[in-house]
């Protein structure tokens, strides 16, 4: 979440004409997060978050609208859109398509309990399981493909510790192929500034601008490579085991996954290095901006490589 695009109250108050929202109170600028343009928006009635999207268009967002009312309609929590007086979830503002939402109250957690961690779990789990159910279908704007588009720009860039790196792990992932493990709807954005909690509950899961068709274990997998982290890139043991157990209490893991989980986990923390290597080197302008460092992903990324055999395997297993 940042500001990209400025919006003043005469415009805010114009877009919200088109909702029974009453009168605007105040609005502030987000700077957390780095794809769209976010403000925290308070009316009379209530507390929202105003989100004008900055790279999807309107054709795009009808999947992730739908997504979040079903999820927060199934018992996940989660923001639900707000509907205008037409009853649609999407408007325009300054030109960008955009979208109200609940403001959920709570924050987010910067160092993650184990009892944070089983409760986070569980909530993937739910998403995963009730997302079964969810009819529409979107492909990863973020899979290999990108991965590849992206490396090639940014290769010229690179040291050349980083590029051997880099091209080393495209080879490595270009031959890993499974087809067989479980799909679905998946967050694949689920890190700590993406969950809020009230004390020791947690009061919703937001930011679901990048979820779409996927691997149930590679949600998880980019998951637990912000949760469960230490300092060094290695996982916190105690972390890791109470966020699959919570997630194993509502989706069993099937027996091939287990094998697979010590590449999904490499193939996670490579899309987020390559993600804020092209955010550090090709920076989008805007009001309040910030990119996050990069080379958090290439320490976590070499820590699973160096640590593959030992991954914690057993937890995927069921063990």
């Amino acid at each position: 979440m940042s500001v990209y695009t400025v919006v003043d109250r005469a415009e805010l108050e114009l877009f919200l004409a088109h909702y029974s929202h009453s009168e605007l109170i105040g609005f502030q600028g987000i700077s957390a997060g780095i794809e769209n343009t976010n403000y925290f928006v308070t009316t009379e009635k209530g507390e929202y978050v105003l989100t004008l999207f900055e790279q999807l268009g309107a054709a795009e967002l009808g999947y992730f609208l739908e997504l979040m009312a079903f999820l927060a309609e199934h018992g996940v929590p989660s923001a639900h859109p707000v509907a205008d007086n037409q009853g649609r979830y999407l408007r325009s503002l300054k030109g960008k398509p955009a979208a109200l939402v609940q403001r959920l109250p709570g924050r987010s957690i910067e160092q993650p309990t184990e009892a944070h961690c089983h409760i986070l779990g569980t909530a993937l789990g739910k998403i995963h399981r009730v997302g079964q159910a969810f009819p529409l279908r979107r492909a990863n704007s973020r899979g290999p493909a990108w991965w590849l588009r992206t490396a090639k720009k940014l290769q010229p860039l690179l040291a050349a510790g980083d590029r051997q790196l880099l091209e080393s792990e495209l080879a490595f992932q270009s031959n890993e192929h499974f087809e067989a493990l479980p799909r679905g709807v998946i967050h694949a954005d689920l890190f700590r500034d993406n969950a809020l909690f009230v004390g020791g509950r947690l009061s919703g899961i937001i930011d679901f601008y990048y979820a779409c068709d996927g691997l149930l274990l590679y949600d998880l997998a980019i998951t637990v490579n912000d949760w469960c982290i230490s300092g060094s890139g290695l996982f916190d043991e105690k972390r890791l085991r109470a966020l699959l157990r919570g997630y194993r209490q509502q989706r069993p893991f099937q027996s091939c996954e287990a094998d697979a989980w010590p590449v999904i986990l490499r193939a996670a923390a490579l899309r987020f290095w390559l993600s804020r290597l092209n955010d550090l080197h090709f920076p989008r302008e805007g009001e309040i901006t910030h990119s996050k460092d990069p080379d958090v992903f290439r320490k976590i990324l070499v820590a699973h490589i160096n640590n593959q055999q030992t991954l914690c395997q057993g937890e995927i297993s069921g063990g």
